[in-house]
């Protein structure tokens, strides 16, 4: 009997089915692996993590992989793409994680869905980006689990967004209309959930590394790390549609007082990034 995702109305359906599933890759993360594997007999684990690292959904479908099969004794826990790629080998984890199916094929015939997912995964790029040069700036060791955090952070409403379309569609549309609408009430309307809800149940479900659950979890923001990345987060997302966002200021205030510069120093920061 075919699964239909679009009937599951609790955590625990979505956390059984999101724990078995093949999770979709982007078909530019397909192509760029195999035409790098054809181009070198053994790629290096650095040039296959750049790749991967682009693509949210390859990623989390790697950390998933490795947390499914480490070794009972591993004690240290890894975040890092090029460091699981060294552990499980590289061309061994390229047979066991294929770049597929492919989020193309899959929304093939729901076009909307589609270019919703993208912005979404360019959102998060962008937060990625942002949240990585703030660690960087702090000199804070963890900059590349900060990347991974910011990247993955809206990971469950991608998967969300592959597998039911069309209730993701809605809960836009539901916004779109009402603008004062909450993202949380529309999801609990449509979903009978909120996405933050299912990503809690699923990060502890994947066992994820501990760090970066706390790095995703907003209500640690009292420490600087997770502050960084949610404030990488909506700042990506305030600036989507252009640098005239109410929300704006507030979000450059914020920055300046983690990054201890003023809120116009903030901006123009900002700014020069983007």
């Amino acid at each position: 009997m075919t699964i239909q995702p679009e009937n599951f109305r609790t955590l625990g359906e979505w956390a059984r089915f999101l724990g078995e599933v093949e999770i979709p890759v982007l078909r530019k993360t397909a192509n760029d692996l195999a035409t790098l594997r054809k181009l070198e007999s053994s790629p290096g684990a650095r040039s296959v993590a750049q790749i991967i690292r682009r693509d949210p959904l390859m990623t989390v479908k790697l950390l998933r992989h490795l947390q499914k099969h480490k070794n009972k004794r591993q004690q240290q826990e890894i975040m890092q793409v090029e460091q699981v790629l060294i552990m499980l080998g590289v061309e061994n984890t390229l047979d066991q994680v294929p770049a597929e199916p492919l989020v193309e094929n899959l929304l093939q015939h729901h076009t909307a869905a589609l270019v919703h997912l993208l912005q979404r995964i360019h959102r998060a790029h962008i937060a990625s980006n942002y949240a990585f040069e703030w660690a960087v700036r702090l000199h804070d060791t963890h900059f590349e689990e900060i990347r991974t955090a910011a990247l993955l952070y809206d990971i469950t409403e991608m998967l969300l967004r592959c597998f039911v379309p069309d209730k993701m569609l809605e809960i836009d549309t539901m916004q779109q209309q009402d603008k004062s609408l909450r993202s949380a009430a529309a999801q609990k309307t449509v979903l009978g959930f909120t996405v933050y809800d299912l990503q809690d149940v699923l990060v502890e479900a994947w066992a994820l590394p501990g760090l970066l659950i706390m790095l995703m979890d907003e209500a640690h923001t009292a420490h600087p790390r997770v502050r960084n990345v949610v404030l990488a987060v909506n700042l990506a997302r305030h600036s989507t549609h252009g640098w005239n966002d109410a929300a704006l200021p507030d979000d450059y205030a914020a920055i300046g007082e983690l990054l201890r510069i003023t809120p116009d120093d903030a901006k123009i920061l900002v700014h020069a990034h983007g």
